[in-house]
């Protein structure tokens, strides 16, 4: 059985390659699940993605997570990073080994977005290295998490 990895995409970026493409580049979310699905089928991993704009799905998303045996979650939180403490108790309530993942570096935009409600509970945090970033992620998860029993 291969390992089990989860991409989560929080809100606003089913708008990748649209929304502000000089902060955000060109490429869309389908762009970035193909390449990461590609990276995880390369390193002998399945990949699932889901994205949505409300905190109370992606919580449940995280929950399911667990029942469904996933070994390590790719999460690109959007605008919950600064402010969502139930998604940080989500995380701590499964305890799936997560990377945190931003497109942008967000510790050198506004103030209010240099403050992560996951990252110090997250295995690595990876931030501005564009779409790139995902695939990186991704590559860490199938090659140096675990296997969940």
């Amino acid at each position: 059985m291969s390992l089990s990895i989860l991409l989560i995409n929080g809100p606003n970026l089913n708008l990748l390659g649209t929304r502000e493409p000089e902060v955000y580049g060109a490429a869309t979310l389908s762009d970035v699940v193909d390449a990461c699905t590609a990276t995880a089928n390369s390193a002998g991993a399945t990949l699932t993605a889901f994205q949505s704009n409300h905190e109370g799905a992606i919580v449940d998303r995280i929950h399911q997570a667990k029942l469904d045996g996933v070994d390590g979650i790719v999460i690109n939180p959007g605008a919950y990073t600064h402010t969502s403490v139930a998604i940080r108790d989500a995380f701590l309530g499964v305890d799936i080994p997560f990377i945190e993942v931003h497109v942008s570096n967000v510790h050198a935009r506004e103030a209010f977005r240099h403050n992560s409600y996951l990252s110090d509970k997250a295995v690595a945090v990876l931030a501005g290295l564009g779409v790139k970033g995902y695939e990186y992620a991704v590559q860490h998860v199938a090659t140096s998490f675990k296997k969940r029993v």
